[in-house]
């Protein structure tokens, strides 16, 4: 890639001179790199209007999850949950991300119990008492992308399996909330790893989050197991999922062969997983969905 001068146009498209726009962002980004740091590609790196673009997408993907948090009960099959999405989204002026996507037949995930992901909403598939189940949105409005979950327990439930939903929810808020410029990816991974040991419980180690924004999955990948390195370099401008996917039981999963979507504990324990959007700023963080 060819250097460019103080007074070229920035690479980021913002229409500046590079010296007042990314200049200094970029040699703080070669400092990292020299001292042996893994560090962001600018196709990591979104813009102010990007990142404004991702924050309406998030606020209807808020709405769509209020709508399923007013009406999610027992005796619902998770094929209304779907139906739910899809209109609610649709009524605000999205597209459900992950209808066809990669050929997943639904406007949403719906985890029920042991499912730890990607469960595919379903007519025979009925919410009972007791219940916990994860649903994942993701919308695409005004061509970008906005990716958040949330656990609902119905009726009443197993406390342990009640203090698994809480405790990963602890882990989300607690992960995203050490975002930081100039952080790392690992800090995330050491505060849901923590959390997560001290209560007894495991994490699926092949499933983490990812960016995204102008895509539905972006690099980069984003782990939550204990760290052994620092890992990738945070800066400004970087927008992520934080998802850490918790198990009361051991981390090991299987996937469902006969749909080829939906993943399993192998022992066949509680799986718990809330995931929020988060953007690096100059600052700190923003979550942009959750």
């Amino acid at each position: 890639m060819k250097p460019l001068n103080r007074n070229d146009v920035c690479w980021c498209g913002s229409g500046r001179k590079y010296k007042k726009c990314h200049e200094a962002f970029d040699q703080q980004i070669e400092h990292y790199r020299l001292k042996g740091f893994q560090v962001p590609t600018r196709a990591m790196i979104k813009t102010k209007a990007q990142i404004d673009g991702i924050r309406e997408s998030g606020l209807r993907n808020i709405e769509v999850l209020d709508t399923v948090a007013a009406k999610i009960c027992a005796g619902m099959p998770t094929s209304e949950i779907d139906r739910i999405v899809e209109e609610t989204t649709r009524k605000l002026g999205g597209i459900p991300a992950p209808l066809n996507y990669e050929g997943f037949p639904k406007s949403v995930c719906s985890s029920i119990n042991d499912q730890v992901c990607h469960g595919i909403p379903s007519e025979n598939d009925i919410l009972q008492e007791g219940d916990i189940v994860n649903v994942d949105v993701s919308t695409i409005y005004g061509g970008y992308f906005s990716d958040s979950s949330r656990m609902f327990i119905i009726g009443e439930t197993d406390p342990a399996w009640k203090k698994l939903v809480e405790v990963t929810h602890e882990a989300v808020i607690k992960g995203a909330e050490i975002v930081k410029p100039w952080g790392f990816l690992s800090d995330v991974a050491q505060v849901v790893s923590d959390i997560a040991k001290a209560n007894g419980y495991s994490i699926v180690r092949e499933i983490g989050g990812h960016g995204v924004g102008l895509e539905f999955h972006e690099d980069p990948w984003v782990g939550y197991t204990e760290p052994k390195e620092p890992g990738l370099l945070l800066a400004p401008g970087m927008v992520f999922t934080v998802e850490p996917m918790i198990n009361m039981g051991l981390p090991d999963i299987f996937q469902d062969e006969e749909n080829g979507w939906t993943i399993y504990t192998e022992d066949g324990s509680p799986s718990a997983q809330w995931e929020v959007t988060v953007a690096v700023t100059e600052n700190g963080h923003e979550i942009l969905a959750y």
